[in-house]
């Protein structure tokens, strides 16, 4: 009998488990990604096979050449993976949202601050930079989210730059495939202290909605509040 963890919780699944996971899901989304990162695995052992056979130390080169082969092979493996998750949430209200929280580096991301009920909204992070307001909608519609949220944050962040990035389909704004890039390169204008500084001030701002988070289903709309009650 197999045993069960004292806690009732399943037993995550394993590493390799989970390549193969992923492995079918690119597949089905991308037929040619699979080929494409064989190909590149085999053709980096091949370049470093024939190094080995011009230097003449063929017995050191081809177990580097299977390392370096596997290594180039996950790093692109690793690369359409994550592209094809950028292109299966493109378009879902939340998608920037589930990007920005899985960001390398200390960012804290705080999901739509702001937002309307066309499920248009903006979604605050803090970093190094210093505060970044992220939209999504279109580009006729956000413009007024960002100008009340950066208006309302503006006390609070004092002399901290705050930087607006809109995501999305239209002119001049990026999509969700690039966000992530084009965070990293800017500008680092505040100390770590600096920083956490920021988010204790930032926090204790009332929250002005609230709104599901994560990737929201294509055709979801915003619960309406309550009416007032009239006298």
């Amino acid at each position: 009998m197999s045993k069960t963890p004292a806690d009732g919780s399943q037993e995550r699944p394993g590493r390799l488990k989970q390549i193969r996971m992923v492995a079918q899901v690119l597949r089905q989304a991308d037929p040619k990604a699979l080929p494409i990162v064989a190909a590149s695995a085999l053709g980096t052992l091949i370049v470093v096979i024939v190094i080995g056979l011009v230097i003449g130390r063929l017995w050191f080169f081809v177990p580097l050449g299977i390392l370096a082969g596997a290594a180039v092979g996950l790093i692109v493996f690793g690369q359409l993976a994550q592209r094809a998750q950028y292109k299966v949430i493109e378009g879902q209200p939340g998608a920037a949202a589930a990007v920005l929280k899985n960001m390398r580096g200390d960012w804290t991301v705080t999901e739509a601050v702001s937002g309307n009920r066309n499920l248009d909204m903006v979604h605050r992070v803090v970093g190094r930079p210093g505060v970044i307001l992220v939209s999504e909608g279109p580009r006729n519609r956000v413009g007024q989210l960002l100008g009340a949220e950066k208006k309302r944050i503006s006390r609070a962040a004092q002399q901290v730059p705050i930087y607006d990035v809109q995501v999305g389909d239209d002119e001049e704004q990026i999509t969700v495939g690039k966000l992530q890039r084009h965070l990293m390169k800017l500008p680092r204008n505040l100390t770590k202290a600096q920083v956490a500084e920021l988010n204790d001030r930032l926090q204790a701002l009332p929250r002005s909605m609230q709104m599901p988070k994560g990737p929201i289903p294509k055709g979801a709309k915003m619960p309406k509040g309550p009416k007032p009650k009239m006298r």
